[in-house]
């Protein structure tokens, strides 16, 4: 049995990575992932496309983006993937070995909502319960249905809203009650989150009930919470490139000024980054957090060839100069990711992630191989830094103790490597060597498609 997973998408180039990377393996396995996208005016696409075995774009809406995948699917199995959600490990085995064994032709998974608010669970909860009372699945839920029967009732009813409901109640009506797997998909909390709880709660709660007194889709759609993405800061930290003051471990054997050198080149790749991960839409500001101040004429050229703002590192050691800088972005309403200059590994899908993370975690880590770390991300301001062993092997893990101690949520990045040791060096060689490691990839192809 092959399965199609149909994703619809608009101006998702935060979030459209981390959704797609865990579904690499169903890929492999022979199934097929379609990104539908309704318009974006962003990278959405560009970064979805390494990802899927087909992107296509369709008129803005997501049950007529969902139908345009559909059509073009080859699949027996049409799952139905939101882009703020992500599939359980082992969940499609389990979609299909119940659709075997029960013989439903249609249904949905659990769903757990990840977010900061404590109610959160609880709302996760009484979806699937009222799912398994009603017969009547959500897209959060992530529905799948034979392709043959979704055909037959007409597929998704072009409506801007309550599409999922009105599906619901057809393929109910044409092949029974759905089969409810117990896997759990996870969705974004971020509205629960933005808007609170409790008003979301009740703000779904009346748009459902009207529905249910037969008023129009379409009036319904027009009270729908706007969910609205928070700005975003990256903040890159930078030294004055003196010869004999950065990377000193690297010019004991290639020589200080080779070491300022090779220095300035990681500066400017990571700016490169930064760049396109703002043409992309992927954050909204740039900061160059500047040591050991910021009237160098370098990081003047840097200012002004990368439009980026200048700040000045402030604190006694690195925890207190990061939290100085993250608590100037936190502020001014603003999620802020720090980032230093000498991680050519980190590439634009790296960095969407974690902007995607900060949505429902109040801290996100990028880990480094040498026991610290390549990012640090805060959705709210919290003591993550206090009492941290800096330039240590344990760095990573005393920040994670730390964390747990405080029960702060947070979210941990793949493991990426820094340029710090002569070994390094060869690393960086090959990785530059490769087309895909330009940072820039994916804003050239989004300014030429």
């Amino acid at each position: 049995m092959q399965v199609s997973i149909i994703v619809p998408v608009r101006n998702e180039a935060r979030r459209i990575v981390g959704t797609l990377v865990p579904l690499q393996s169903l890929r492999a396995a022979g199934h097929e992932v379609i990104v539908v996208d309704g318009g974006s005016t962003d990278a959405t696409q560009a970064l979805a496309a390494p990802l899927a075995d087909r992107t296509l774009g369709a008129p803005a809406g997501r049950a007529t983006q969902m139908n345009a995948g559909a059509q073009v699917a080859k699949g027996d199995v049409l799952v139905f993937l939101h882009a703020d959600c992500e599939l359980p490990d082992g969940g499609i085995a389990a979609m299909i070995e119940g659709m075997e064994q029960t013989r439903r032709r249609w249904g949905r998974f659990d769903v757990a909502i990840a977010g900061v608010s404590r109610v959160l669970p609880l709302v996760g909860a009484t979806m699937n319960a009222r799912s398994r009372l009603t017969g009547i699945a959500t897209g959060d839920q992530a529905i799948f249905v034979e392709r043959a029967l979704f055909d037959a009732v007409g597929r998704y009813p072009d409506q801007p809203l309550m599409e999922d409901v009105e599906l619901s109640r057809r393929l109910k009506r044409a092949a029974g009650a759905p089969l409810c797997v117990s896997k759990r998909v996870v969705t974004s909390g971020r509205r629960w989150d933005r808007h609170g709880p409790w008003r979301t709660i009740f703000a779904m709660w009346r748009l459902r009930f009207a529905y249910w007194r037969g008023v129009e889709a379409a009036r319904l759609a027009r009270r729908y919470p706007a969910a609205r993405p928070s700005r975003v800061t990256l903040q890159i930290f930078a030294k004055n490139p003196v010869p004999g003051q950065v990377k000193t471990r690297l010019a004991l054997t290639i020589g200080d000024e080779d070491a300022a050198a090779l220095y300035c080149d990681l500066v400017e790749r990571t700016l490169s980054l930064a760049n396109a991960a703002r043409a992309a839409g992927v954050i909204d500001r740039i900061e160059l957090w500047c040591a050991p101040d910021s009237d160098a004429p370098m990081f003047a050229i840097w200012r002004d060839r990368h439009r980026v703002e200048l700040k000045r590192q402030t604190g006694r050691d690195l925890g207190a100069k990061m939290k100085n800088a993250l608590d100037s972005a936190l502020a001014n309403q603003q999620r802020a990711i720090v980032i230093g200059t000498d991680c050519p590994a980190m590439d634009l899908p790296y960095l969407a992630r974690a902007v995607a993370a900060l949505d429902d975690h109040a801290v996100v880590l990028g880990p480094a191989e040498d026991g610290g770390y390549v990012l640090v991300g805060l959705s709210r301001a919290i003591d993550a830094f206090s009492g941290i062993p800096w330039s240590s092997p344990n760095t990573m893990t005393a920040t994670r103790e730390k964390l747990r101690r405080e029960r702060v949520r947070w979210a941990e990045l793949p493991l990426l490597w820094d340029v710090d040791e002569p070994a390094d060096l060869d690393r960086w060689r090959a990785l530059a060597a490769s087309p895909a490691s330009q940072p820039d990839a994916a804003h050239l192809t989004l300014a030429t498609r």
